[in-house]
């Protein structure tokens, strides 16, 4: 009977664990599944294509470090109850404060660009019109948002970020050898030889998992959500989980394309779908199908991160828990972005593939930045008490943003001058 007792007891406890998850549980999931994007999706078939499964060990790294990253932002947003781009002005006054946000409005507004790409390619290979594709999801994202709860737009993005997930029947499919996998993809190796492509692919890779829109939307969406001191541990193990599946999609679809295409020069994920569809055409309408999905939940989010930094700045009611009367320039801001950015799709010979290059310099430049403003912000004893990072904390979140700085560069210069590392 006491075994009884004690069994229920724990199984109780459990269930309220994970209910109370639940209930949190949104802003970490979101962030990192959604930076799964258009063009993140790319990077990963074309890696699997390009080296097989043996750069598979190198995604499994980067697990901790986008974990590390965006956990900061979590308890930032609990502690200030402010957005990163207030953060910010309120810590490093106006000058960095407006260099923040001029830097996030561009890149941000560059990255929607790029996921109206994703989106139009993909649904093309199903006979879909690009102004189809873009009127079509233009109207969606409208109607996510305005339905006046941010607990309806989170749950709407958390069925998004599940459909990412579709990638791993697909890796099924195509029958990979899982000894091959181990053995190739296990073992820290760089196949070739550490040469100036290798680490493009490298360089690009930690691109797709860490970005500055990230940082801002995150910590918006902790303090949206309205998370408290003591739900931090919950939203750091949500962010653990995103970072984490985050990764994990990724392998799955290097399996794809190393499994089916190795070999084969791989320029879009739209490309490698529609390769994929002439040996399986269901695994290659997966792919289609999750580079649209990867798409839409990269621009909800971006989009978003936008609008609430533009709010937090200009001191605009910036909720999604209010109705457009009640916050009209944060939903202008929200549609005049979203508009603008998938016009650029349907102009007629626009350079899209030098659009979506571009962007992944940009991004990388203005990476480091963002990044050394976050780690010092966690320093801020004053504002962040007993949740200011430990030296221990410092030491690993030091090491990511130092690793990242030099990286990031050498990969910024690298794209810009490709013959330097050859």
């Amino acid at each position: 009977m006491n075994f009884l007792a004690k069994l229920y007891y724990r199984l109780r406890k459990w269930t309220k664990a994970i209910q109370l998850y639940l209930v949190i549980a949104g802003p970490g999931l979101v962030v990192m599944i959604a930076d799964n994007d258009a063009g993140g999706i790319t990077t990963y078939a074309a890696t699997g294509a390009k080296y097989g499964y043996n750069l598979i060990w190198f995604l499994l790294i980067l697990i901790p470090v986008a974990y590390y990253v965006q956990e900061m932002t979590v308890r930032l947003g609990a502690v200030t109850k402010r957005g990163h781009a207030e953060a910010i002005f309120d810590g490093f006054g106006a000058f960095w404060g407006w260099f923040s946000l001029i830097d996030l409005m561009i890149v941000d507004w560059l990255t929607l660009v790029t996921e109206f790409i994703g989106m139009a390619a993909a649904l093309k290979i199903f006979g879909i019109p690009p102004w189809l594709t873009v009127v079509g999801v233009v109207a969606l994202m409208g109607m996510i948002v305005m339905n006046g709860r941010y607990w309806t737009w989170e749950k709407i993005a958390m069925a998004f970020c599940a459909l990412n997930l579709i990638y791993i029947p697909g890796a099924f499919m195509v029958q990979p050898s899982v000894s091959d996998i181990l053995k190739d993809g296990l073992v820290p190796n760089f196949p070739g030889g550490f040469n100036g492509e290798l680490f493009f692919f490298l360089m690009a890779n930690i691109g797709t998992t860490i970005a500055p829109w990230m940082l801002f939307f995150q910590q918006s969406s902790v303090v949206d959500k309205g998370l408290q001191e003591k739900d931090i541990p919950w939203g750091k193990f949500d962010t653990l989980l995103g970072a984490t599946l985050t990764v994990v999609v990724a392998i799955f679809i290097v399996v794809v394309t190393g499994t089916v295409l190795k070999g084969v020069e791989i320029d879009s994920a739209s490309q490698a779908a529609e390769q994929l569809m002439q040996t399986n055409h269901w695994v290659g309408t997966f792919l289609a199908i999750g580079l649209f999905d990867a798409g839409l939940l990269g621009a909800i989010c971006i989009s978003l991160a936008s609008s609430w930094a533009f709010g937090e700045i200009f001191g605009w009611a910036h909720s999604l828990n209010t109705k457009i009367k009640e916050a009209p320039w944060f939903y202008a801001s929200y549609f005049f972005t979203l508009i603008t950015a998938s016009i650029v799709v349907l102009i007629p010979g626009a350079p899209l593939v030098l659009i979506t290059l571009f962007v992944q310099v940009i991004a990388v430049t203005l990476l480091p930045a963002a990044l050394v403003f976050l780690i010092l912000l966690l320093n801020d004893k004053k504002h962040m008490g007993q949740y200011c990072n430990t030296v221990w904390e410092n030491v690993i979140g030091g090491t990511i943003v130092l690793a990242i700085v030099i990286l990031s560069s050498l990969y910024g210069i690298s794209v810009m001058f490709p013959d330097l590392f050859k």
